[in-house]
C-alpha cells in the first residue's frame, strides 16, 4: 500500500508542474487507465502466446485429406426396414442409431491402389494371405484341396437363379491362383489397371501395409463418418437418390443380379479410382467399387452398447472351433462394391455394414487408410 501512495503522489507532483495541468484528467484517474492499459496488454500477450502453442494441424501428407472432429449420428432406424424405406437387404444390424463424437483425422483420398500396394510388395517381399497356403496343422479337419491358396471370385451363374431362394455359394467360387496381381483367378493379370483398388486382400493384408505406410485402418465409427461427408442422416454420400438426374454417382451393378448386369455405369468390375465424384470431404469410391475393411471386430449387438467418444468395436467370437484350427475373427467391411445393386445388396449406403472375417480374401474387398493427428 505505500508503495502504491507514493505512485500516486509522484503523479500529483508532476501534475502540479505541468503547465497544461488543466487538460489533464485527475491523478486517481490517470493511474487507473495506466493499470487498465497495463491489464490490456498482459492479456493480449497471454491470447497470443496461447494462439502460438495450440498449432493447426499439419496439411495431410499427400492424398490424404484432413475429415474434422465432429459429432453425428451412427447407424440406421430399425423401423425404416420395416417400412419398406431402405432398399431391400442390410448385411449386419445397423440399429440403433446412436451420437458418436470423434477426433480430427486424415484419410486417404482412394482406396489403395494396385500401383501403392506393389511398391509395398517390392519393397517388403510380402505375401499376402491369398498367395499363401493354409497349414494343416492349424485346419487338421480341413480338406487338401481347401488348404492351397485362393480368393473368393463370383462366377456368373449358368442358369437364373433367384436371389430370394438360392444360396450365394452358387455364384462365389473359391478359385485357386486368385490373389492381387490375378484379381479373376491365375490368367488374370493388372494390365491397364494398375490405377484400380487393390483387390483379394485380407484383414491383416490391409493391416501390414498400414504399418508399412505409417498408418493404420479407419474405425467403422471415422468410416462412416468419413463417408457422410458433412450430409447428416443421407443414404448416400451424394444425398438421397442413388442416381440423381440418371447420373450415376458410383460404380455398382445395375440389371438382374446376379444374372445380368447391364454396366450402364461403364464398368463390369472394379473401375479406376477417382472414376466418380468424391464426397464433401474429397473422398472418391466411398460408396461402390470395392468394400472396404476397417479395424473393428464383429460383435453382434454392438451398436446398443457403443460408447459415444470414438468407439473401436466389439470383441467378436471366433467363427472356427478351437478344435478345428486357430482363432478367426467375424470383421467389418464397409463402402459396397461394383457387385452391389438395388435388388439385393445395397452396400454403397453411408449406414450399410457387411461382415468378413480375418483370413477371407475376395476380389470385391480392399481398403484405405487414415492417420492420427500428432
Amino acid at each position: 500500500m505505500r508503495s502504491s501512495s507514493a505512485g500516486v503522489n509522484a503523479i500529483s507532483m508532476a501534475v502540479d508542474k505541468s503547465p497544461n495541468n488543466k487538460q489533464l484528467p485527475p491523478p486517481d484517474m490517470r493511474l487507473l487507465t495506466h493499470l487498465a492499459i497495463t491489464c490490456l496488454l498482459a492479456l493480449t500477450s497471454c491470447v497470443k502466446d496461447k494462439q502460438e502453442t495450440t498449432k493447426a494441424p499439419a496439411p495431410a501428407a499427400a492424398g490424404m485429406v484432413l475429415i474434422p472432429s465432429g459429432a453425428f449420428e451412427m447407424g440406421t432406424s430399425q423401423e425404416l426396414f420395416a417400412q419398406g424405406n431402405i432398399p431391400v437387404r442390410s448385411g449386419a444390424e445397423e440399429w440403433p442409431p446412436h451420437q458418436v463424437i470423434l477426433d480430427a483425422f486424415y484419410m486417404d483420398t482412394t482406396e489403395v491402389t494396385n500401383l501403392q500396394f506393389k511398391e509395398f510388395i517390392d519393397a517388403t517381399g510380402y505375401k499376402t494371405q491369398a498367395e499363401r497356403p493354409f497349414s494343416q496343422e492349424d485346419y487338421p479337419q480341413a480338406k487338401p484341396e481347401d488348404l492351397l491358396p485362393a480368393a473368393f471370385v463370383m462366377a456368373p451363374p449358368v442358369t437364373k437363379v433367384d436371389i430370394n431362394t438360392a444360396s450365394h455359394w452358387i455364384w462365389w467360387k473359391l478359385t485357386n491362383g486368385a490373389d492381387w496381381q490375378h484379381p479373376e483367378g491365375p490368367k488374370a493379370n493388372l494390365v491397364g489397371r494398375w490405377d484400380h483398388p487393390v483387390v483379394n486382400i485380407a484383414y491383416e493384408d490391409a493391416e501390414a501395409y498400414a504399418k508399412w505406410a505409417g498408418k493404420r485402418l479407419p474405425t467403422e465409427a471415422e468410416w462412416e463418418y468419413a463417408a457422410r461427408g458433412g450430409l447428416d442422416g443421407k443414404l448416400y454420400p451424394w444425398g438421397d437418390e442413388l442416381t440423381p438426374g440418371g447420373k450415376f454417382m458410383a460404380n455398382c451393378w445395375q440389371g438382374d443380379f446376379p444374372n445380368e448386369n447391364t454396366s450402364k455405369d461403364g464398368f463390369m468390375t472394379s473401375s479406376p479410382v477417382k472414376s466418380f465424384e468424391p464426397n464433401g470431404y474429397g473422398l472418391y469410391d466411398i460408396a461402390g467399387n470395392v468394400w472396404e475393411f476397417v479395424a473393428d471386430q464383429y460383435q453382434q449387438g454392438y451398436y446398443q452398447k457403443s460408447p459415444k467418444f470414438a468407439p473401436k468395436g466389439g470383441v467378436g467370437e471366433s467363427i472356427v472351433d478351437p478344435a478345428d484350427g486357430p482363432v478367426v475373427y467375424q470383421r467389418v467391411i464397409r463402402g459396397g462394391s461394383f457387385l452391389c445393386s438395388e435388388g439385393y445388396c445395397t452396400g454403397y449406403r453411408t449406414a450399410a455394414r457387411q461382415r468378413s472375417d480375418d483370413i477371407t480374401s475376395s476380389y470385391h474387398t480392399g481398403f484405405r487408410c487414415v492417420k492420427d493427428i500428432d
